[in-house]
């Protein structure tokens, strides 16, 4: 059901109308990226939480697309996006 259409006043001898269209809020990011410290070799989580469950993410390091593979693994948990880098070395700071 949705609150979107054409609603009228209608007093017998006179009708208003309104067409009323509602727009979706835009998803946001509620909950940041925190800062991760880490030794090497060991898998780092990264995690964010948006206003809105399972939205389609992409993640990025220094501006470069990640995409799931053996290093990476990138998945989501209703509203949590989550990035897990796998045996972290120097370069993945």
């Amino acid at each position: 059901k949705t609150d979107a259409g054409l609603y009228t006043c209608d007093i017998g001898t006179d009708i208003a109308r309104s067409k009323v269209s509602i727009q979706e809020k835009p998803t946001e990011v509620t909950k940041q990226l925190e800062d991760k410290t880490s030794a090497a070799g060991q898998d780092i989580s990264l995690s964010c939480e948006l206003s809105k469950p399972d939205m389609s993410i992409r993640w990025y390091k220094d501006g470069k697309a990640i995409r799931k593979s053996q290093k990476y693994d990138l998945h989501q948990e209703g509203t949590r996006a989550i990035l897990i880098i796998h045996d972290s070395t120097v370069k993945d700071s």
